[in-house]
């Protein structure tokens, strides 16, 4: 790979886990990185949020399973028809799919 000592990268979402990734990838490789991130206040209630979701679902005996994404374009690129009353796990967004898209 090639060296990116002298040059910079600009990118948004920096906080999140695929552009945090890519992050660190680039930086390991000598780029200087100038990246947004959310503000950190809004962690915490995002977090709680999230625990109060899954703890009413955990305290529910009709719900067998919680998919949980923090993304639309998890379930996004798959090829089906965009009108589900309830995404679950078998929408996750396709690979090939996105491949052919090209």
């Amino acid at each position: 790979m090639g060296s990116g000592e002298g040059k910079t990268v600009c990118g948004t979402g920096a906080s999140g886990y695929i552009a945090s990734c890519l992050v660190k990838q680039l930086l390991l490789r000598g780029y200087t990185v100038k990246a947004s991130v959310r503000d950190p206040e809004l962690l915490d209630p995002a977090v709680k949020g999230t625990l109060n979701v899954l703890n009413s679902c955990a305290n529910s005996s009709s719900i067998k399973r919680v998919v949980l994404t923090s993304i639309i374009v998890a379930v996004t690129y798959n090829g089906k028809r965009r009108t589900p009353n309830v995404v679950d796990e078998s929408w996750f967004t396709d690979l090939d799919y996105c491949r052919g898209l090209k």
